[in-house]
């Protein structure tokens, strides 16, 4: 088996340009392209996306749970303690991820949802936007992620890179599944934004994963999948790895043996179901980093782990979570988030930069080029000089989405603005005050004049019509 220490990797290119990450939005897609091959070594990649896992549910920050393989991820690498999610919320977060856009600018305010309430029939629908009886705007949100929206694994094809998916999507059906934007092989990948059991059968209608093993554990599907990826791999090109985890999410339904695990410790079922369902993923997170040590890949991988919301149980000391009206909160924005890049990070150090999962998209983009990200139709920034132990630039992290009456919010720094349609706004210093318990409106401060300007020419400019 060939590994990938020293690769002859074929690159596509645009033709009309010399350097392929100054591609134009339009010509990404549509323009003809061309081959060239050079000797480079490139690292591959895997991302590990994990759906509702809150920032307080990990080992080394909660002693409840048990997460050595994570714990580990963490001495190894670099731990953002202030990663964030733009629009927090399943379906959007994964399109932020893939594009890095903020969701609001194509219209994704909301999850997907997929019910014969919201016009879908067995997950499909032709509707392009639907509709949430409890938004007060009554804003339109996509069905789908547009295929006219450009994916990391788009770019990265034109760096020579082979781009696999396993797991959750959530970001429409068929037409517009993960080999339709930039992947070449899909698995496990269903309709649903959720299945209705982890253990088989997974899913009501379209099960992807019809040919398992009896009473396999979906997590432990989907990673056997993914050790067999890397253990099997043998072109002569770099690989993008996404594993996008059905984990945490509900039905809160944990691996038997570690649910009793937790209920000898004293937790009730449901919690139990949860702690065993991350520990569950922690145990999945082990084995792909032991299938790249076996391959002898490791040193020559780069590792991200990230969620995609906070947490549905308690999220304390943070305020809210994914659910209760405050999902804007730390607690329902702020999300675990860890980089292992060999030879670049430096092991067990944190940064508290504030970041956005946004940011992944331009990182990749630099991992797999060795040069900066132009794309010029982004928001994210690359995270490159951060993990080269550097800072970013001072800037604004926007938040937004359209459920309730709480829609937008804005970081700067230690200062967050929070943004309500009756009117209401919120401030709190987060650094001071991580609970968000002191609402410093009426203070006098300028940060409350200076976010409110800030956070309204945002709306005007990114905020779409309708």
């Amino acid at each position: 088996m060939k590994n990938n220490r020293t690769l002859t990797a074929v690159v596509t290119i645009l033709l009309t340009f010399s350097v392929a990450c100054k591609a134009d939005k339009k010509s990404v897609k549509e323009t003809a392209q061309a081959e060239t091959t050079q000797t480079v070594e490139k690292p591959n990649i895997v991302l590990l996306f994990v759906d509702d896992w809150g920032w307080v549910d990990l080992g080394y920050r909660t002693k409840l749970f048990h997460t050595p393989n994570i714990d580990k991820l963490k001495k190894n690498g670099l731990e953002f303690t202030r990663a964030y999610i733009a629009t927090p919320t399943c379906s959007p977060s994964r399109a932020s991820l893939l594009t890095g856009k903020e969701p609001v600018r194509f219209q994704m305010v909301r999850h997907i949802p997929g019910g014969d309430e919201a016009g879908f029939k067995n997950g499909r629908t032709d509707e392009e936007f639907h509709l949430w009886p409890k938004d007060p705007v009554q804003m339109p949100s996509h069905n789908w992620l547009p295929l006219e929206e450009i994916t990391y694994a788009e770019r990265l094809k034109e760096y020579g890179y082979y781009n696999m998916f396993i797991g959750k999507w959530h970001l429409g059906h068929e037409p517009y599944h993960p080999i339709k934007q930039g992947f070449d092989e899909q698995y496990g990948t269903a309709n649903a934004g959720h299945p209705n059991n982890y253990y088989p059968p997974y899913f009501k209608i379209d099960n992807p994963l019809e040919d398992v093993p009896k009473n396999k554990y979906l997590t432990d599907v989907l990673t056997d999948k993914a050790e067999n990826f890397i253990d099997t791999y043998d072109k002569a090109q770099p690989f993008m790895l996404s594993l996008w985890y059905y984990n945490v999410h509900g039905p809160h339904e944990g691996p038997k043996d570690l649910v009793e695990k937790y209920k000898k410790k004293g937790l009730e079922d449901r919690f139990a179901n949860y702690a065993a369902m991350v520990t569950a993923m922690d145990e999945s997170v082990g084995r792909v980093r032991k299938a790249l040590k076996e391959k002898g890949m490791a040193e020559n991988t780069v590792v991200l782990l990230i969620s995609d919301q906070g947490g549905f149980f308690d999220q304390s000391p943070l305020s809210g979570g994914k659910t209760g009206g405050n999902t804007l909160g730390e607690g329902g924005a702020r999300v675990p988030f860890i980089i292992d890049y060999p030879g670049l990070t430096k092991p067990n150090t944190t940064t508290d930069i504030p970041v956005q999962s946004l940011d992944i998209y331009p990182t990749l983009i630099e991992i797999a080029s060795g040069e900066p990200c132009t794309d010029d139709w982004i928001n994210g920034e690359s995270l490159m000089p951060i993990i080269k132990g550097g800072i970013l630039a001072k800037r604004n992290l926007y938040f937004f989405r359209s459920y309730e009456d709480q829609y937008a919010s804005v970081i700067s720094g230690d200062w967050k603005l929070v943004k309500y349609h009756s009117g209401k706004f919120e401030l709190f210093n987060v650094r001071e005050d991580l609970s968000e318990q002191h609402n410093l409106i009426g203070e006098n401060l300028e940060q409350e004049s200076n976010l409110k300007k800030e956070l309204a020419a945002w709306e005007a400019e990114a905020v779409p019509t309708f």
